[in-house]
């Protein structure tokens, strides 16, 4: 499948997985490598607006369908946190992508932060949006499984499914639409309500500080004021690595690259020409 504005890339990963990217290319100019990691339940269509935003300033950029999610293998059984950090590792190969730009959102942020701990040669910078080494959550599985089993699929309209999956933003309702899939009279998501429950199970169990104390590129995280990462996290964050730029977007819940996109690619690229990246 392609557009107009990005090709279709699939990569095999080790476990007979196969993974889907957007892949946006490059302008012209010589910005970094740009590899985008959506949230949990999430696709990569999610960023299209970001995306052509890099592209257009000089990034080559390509945005991964995780495993369980969108385009890519829809019932895996490896969602481990190393399985996903694998999976960037064989995205960044296979595509031939140099020393990338590392931006995810929630836990496509995770996975970036994990990326970039496991192999600190890999990442240029590393850029969360919503994301951060979290805290145990016993409850957090079940409580996001039964969110998401309590949606009213099949959607019979996309307006629908924009309103509901957007509870008053159209910006996010929009966002959450794009990934839905079209079969049997309706609009059904396109993933698996245990398999997400499942990816999270680790998260549920223990933080990632140690991680995120081995994490050496620069790092920029950027919140939403409504949303899910706190001023006590961030500020423990912000011990742990002394020299994080952190920017909170008054007014902004956890979806910031669907309600924001153009103020979060100027903080983006103004980050990367103060670090000269």
């Amino acid at each position: 499948m392609s557009s107009s504005s990005w090709t279709e890339r699939v990569v095999l990963v080790r476990d007979g997985v196969r993974l889907s990217c957007r892949d946006w290319g490059r302008s012209g100019g010589s910005g970094p490598d740009t590899l985008l990691l959506h949230g949990l339940a999430g696709h990569c269509g999610e960023w299209d607006a970001l995306a052509r935003l890099l592209r257009d300033a000089g990034h080559r950029v390509v945005a991964l369908d995780q495993r369980g999610h969108g385009s890519s293998e829809r019932l895996p059984a490896d969602v481990s946190r190393a399985a996903y950090v694998a999976d960037v590792l064989a995205v960044v190969e296979e595509l031939g992508l140099v020393r990338p730009l590392l931006i995810g959102q929630s836990l496509g942020g995770h996975t970036a932060l994990l990326t970039a701990a496991a192999r600190p040669d890999l990442p240029r910078a590393l850029v969360l949006v919503e994301a951060g080494p979290g805290e145990p959550e016993p409850g957090l599985p079940e409580q996001i499984g039964g969110w998401l089993r309590a949606w009213p699929v099949p959607f019979p309209s996309r307006e629908a499914a924009v309103a509901y999956l957007g509870d008053g933003k159209r910006a996010v309702g929009e966002g959450w639409a794009d990934g839905l899939e079209e079969r049997d009279g309706g609009l059904w998501p396109r993933f698996d309500p245990e398999v997400m429950e499942r990816s999270l199970h680790e998260n549920a169990r223990r933080d990632f500080r140690e991680e995120w104390a081995a994490v050496t590129c620069p790092g920029l995280v950027v919140l939403g004021e409504g949303g899910i990462i706190g001023r006590d996290q961030y500020a423990d964050m912000a011990r742990a690595r002394p020299g994080l730029r952190g920017v909170s977007l008054p007014g902004a819940g956890h979806d910031v690259h669907l309600e924001r996109p153009e103020l979060l690619g100027g903080l983006i690229l103004d980050f990367v020409r103060r670090q000269g990246l």
